[in-house]
């Protein structure tokens, strides 16, 4: 029978839609023949979804066995009626699932290093450990040396007193006819001392002399009694099982003895036991000696360390209460007198770091002051006039202006003097040394000098010079020099610049400056009392002394012959340039 596309005829079950038989098949999972074309939508195997709700699997079981059955008959079929159907495909078996992945194995925690737990303990405890432990080692090493030299020294005595036993013939044949008879023994069958005797023969036999015990036989005392070996001196047991020093060698030329060798031997316990007191003895010293180095280990570390406890102590409190007055005496010249005048030398330091720095706090703001307390007053005339509605007169206005104008420049600089100073020492210019011209340098401030159009001539006889400096803090500080010469210079002066033999020379025809105030001209923000009306804020020649002291010179003043005063750097350096530097 062949379905159409047309309705179903009554009692006929109708074929379910795709996502209602998607869900009864992947629910029901209804036994039958199953449709030759499932959806590629529909899971298969057993990662299929169920359904959460039993009641609807069972409601709808009816309706899934009827869709099975319905969808074994194609929709669409071409086979004529009654003719023959294609046969139904068993569906593929659903694929295993695949197995899990194995889980990464768990971190293994590093392991720790033997010295970082020794690290952690203080350095009176490590120091008293490794005193007990060097006395330990050394100990240990005498004790083992003392230990083997006496055993070998007793072995020696041992084997001495074997080769000095005296075996009488008549002992050597007595001892082989007992081996086959039972003849009381005479005097002369005893061995000397404690001293046990048998003889052996060249197939290994064995005939043990009287109140001997026997002692096991090898290959080499069987070639002593052939012949081939004269002695073998070794270690052996008796059938008891006691240890004993064994000498085997041949009868005397006299004995008359043929096919035989001697054995005498003796208990190792002689030795043994006096070393065994004697190893017990050293265990005791060594023990005694590890604990009294240890002691003396403590004392030692305690009072070396009573320095450092110091020295720990002021750092400590240096720290808590940024003392640094703080000092800590020193005595003697060993290395920790040596790391107290270091920490007394860098708490002196810092103290005189903080102490200039406050001062250079203060002058500052003192140098602010002044140009603000008077900027601050030509402006509230201006705004005073602007407020009443009472104009000032134009060249009032103007002188007032002028003097803002003035003021202003005069802040700016000495900012910017501030900020050149605040720097670090490694930071200060503009960029790493390199090998310049001093005599270039000096030509371009004195143009720069020459432009401010200040009335004073200057002069100039600059010979070349090539230093190594930093061309921008350099420049900065021979403008300084030239601008402190022409400030002090009379109107219509001059100024003469020279440079020879790498010294250069800045020189003034003004007042000079007295011997008394020279060591401090090149403080900051020093002013000589004659200077305190004229501008300036005192930091020039500072900076001019940081800049040439960086770069390996010095500066210093001096009078000048015939007046005036004479600034004078000395820079290291060539009148040629290096070859391959760019100067070159």
């Amino acid at each position: 029978m062949s379905t159409s596309d047309g309705p179903h005829p009554p009692g006929t079950p109708r074929e379910p839609d795709d996502s209602r038989a998607q869900d009864q098949r992947g629910t029901a999972r209804a036994p039958g023949p199953q449709s030759p074309c499932p959806s590629p939508d529909t899971p298969q195997g057993p990662d299929a979804p169920r359904d959460r709700d039993p009641g609807r699997t069972r409601r709808h079981s009816g309706a899934a066995d009827a869709a099975a059955r319905h969808a074994a008959v194609p929709p669409h079929s071409s086979s004529p009626p009654g003719g023959p159907r294609r046969p139904v495909e068993p569906p593929e078996p659903p694929a295993p699932p695949a197995p899990p992945e194995p889980s990464a194995p768990p971190p293994v925690p590093p392991a720790r290093r033997p010295g970082r737990a020794a690290r952690r303990l203080p350095l009176r405890a490590r120091l008293t450990l490794l005193t007990a432990a060097a006395v330990a080692v050394a100990v240990a090493a005498s004790a083992f040396a003392c230990w083997f030299l006496t055993r070998d020294q007793l072995r020696s005595q041992l084997d001495a007193s074997l080769r000095n036993v005296n075996v009488p013939p008549t002992y050597i044949a007595q001892t082989v006819r007992d081996c086959a008879s039972t003849d009381p023994p005479t005097s002369e069958q005893t061995l000397p001392g404690i001293a046990y005797g048998q003889v052996v023969t060249d197939d290994g036999r064995r005939c043990v002399g009287f109140n001997s015990r026997p002692v096991g036989v090898e290959p080499e005392d069987a070639e002593v009694a052939a012949g081939t070996r004269d002695e073998v001196l070794r270690d052996g047991v008796t059938e008891s099982g006691e240890p004993v020093r064994v000498l085997t060698r041949r009868p005397g030329p006299g004995d008359r003895v043929t096919g035989y060798a001697v054995t005498v031997s003796r208990p190792l316990s002689e030795i043994e036991e006096p070393l065994d007191t004697l190893a017990l003895l050293l265990a005791a010293v060594a023990g005694i000696g590890v604990l009294g180095a240890a002691t003396a280990g403590l004392w030692i570390a305690r009072t070396g360390l009573k320095p450092v406890d110091r020295l720990t102590g002021a750092v400590e409190h240096v720290a808590r209460t940024e003392d640094l007055a703080v000092r800590i005496p020193v005595e003697g010249g060993d290395e920790i007198a040596r790391l107290s005048r270091s920490f007394n030398a860098m708490t002196a330091a810092l103290a005189s770091s903080r102490d200039r720095q406050q001062q250079l706090i203060a002058d500052a703001g003192h140098e602010l002051r002044t140009p603000l307390t008077s900027l601050r007053t030509n402006v509230d005339l201006l705004v005073r006039s602007e407020e009443t509605g009472r104009a000032l007169p134009e060249d009032d206005r103007r002188a007032l202006l002028a003097s803002v104008r003035a003021q202003m420049t005069e802040l700016g600089a000495l900012i910017g003097d501030l900020q050149e100073l605040a720097r670090p020492d490694a930071a200060a210019g503009s960029g790493p040394p390199e090998v310049v011209g001093l005599h270039e340098i000096a030509g371009r401030a004195v143009e720069r000098a020459r432009l401010r159009g200040s009335g004073i001539a200057i002069v100039t006889d600059l010979a070349p010079w090539y230093v190594r400096a930093e061309p921008a803090a350099l420049e900065r500080a021979v403008v300084n020099l030239l601008d402190n010469a022409v400030k002090f210079s009379p109107p219509g002066g001059e100024v003469e610049v020279a440079l020879t033999d790498g010294e250069l020379t800045v020189r003034d025809h003004g007042p000079g400056v007295p011997a008394e105030e020279l060591p401090y001209v090149f403080e900051r923000f020093w002013r000589s009392p004659s200077a305190r009306g004229l501008p300036g804020s005192g930091l020039g020649l500072s900076i001019v002394d940081r800049s040439v002291r960086q770069s390996g010179g010095e500066v210093l003043l001096r009078p000048a012959p015939g007046g005036g005063t004479v600034a004078a750097v000395r820079l290291p350096g060539a009148p040629h340039p290096p070859p391959g530097t760019a100067a070159d």
